[in-house]
């Protein structure tokens, strides 16, 4: 086997999609669906564009629900792919074909539930749902001279977890089954299912990943770095 040095403008090589609802200002709900998201028992780890509504949001409250879909919400995945609930829309999302939406509910034929523990409702149709407090705020690419801030990873605590029956192990009452659980998950913008395999096309694939590299890639690091190695 061969293997090629490769510069990827992302490095999603498959992880589970959320979605996130939070508060707004005005006390409607907002709503994104992401990726960067994985857990440490009940400490969960988000990753986030700084300017972006849902972080703000979360700093502001203190908390957002993290609901998860099953493999077959990707039409719902899909209307929220390319949205913001950021008025105006900032210049780097224009480039990458994001529009603004206020109504995110509507807009992605979803159906808010009330939470018991934290203020923004939680996502009816997803089977998993888990109310979250914030944590921490991690301000990433610290290393980095030009992208310094511009994403965070917000580590947040689940405090309670809500999930259809279905999904329980039988004879466990705290355990899932992973049998029975079917995550959508996401690699290199494409939506995929465990069991079969890849789903309805995903919308965010239509955006150019080489649209992502200022946000990720400190291409200035990255040539000092080579020169240091052929040096």
């Amino acid at each position: 086997m061969a293997h090629s040095i490769i510069s990827p403008a992302i490095l999603y090589f498959g992880t589970p999609v959320v979605i996130i609802s939070s508060e707004n200002e005005d006390g409607t709900s907002n709503l994104c669906a992401i990726s960067s998201a994985w857990w440490l028992g009940y400490q969960c780890m988000l990753g986030f564009a700084s300017e972006s509504k849902t972080p703000l949001n979360m700093i502001r409250t203190g908390h957002c629900v993290v609901n998860l879909p099953d493999d077959t919400m990707a039409r719902h995945v899909n209307a929220l792919a390319t949205t913001t609930g950021s008025d105006p829309v900032s210049d780097d999302k224009i480039r990458r074909g994001y529009r603004f939406e206020k109504d995110k509910w509507t807009c992605a034929g979803l159906t808010p539930q009330k939470s018991d523990l934290v203020r923004p409702a939680r996502v009816k149709e997803c089977p998993v749902q888990m109310e979250c407090e914030l944590v921490k705020t991690h301000s990433m690419l610290s290393n980095s001279t030009n992208l310094s801030g511009v994403l965070n990873a917000i580590e947040v605590r689940v405090v309670r977890i809500h999930i259809l029956d279905e999904l329980r192990m039988s004879g466990h009452p705290n355990r899932v089954d992973p049998d029975k659980w079917r995550p959508m998950i996401m690699s290199f913008q494409e939506l995929y299912g465990l069991r079969d395999g890849k789903l309805d096309k995903s919308d965010l694939a239509n955006v150019e990943e080489e649209k992502y590299r200022a946000l990720t890639v400190d291409d200035r690091k990255k040539k000092v770095t080579a020169e240091e190695i052929e040096g």
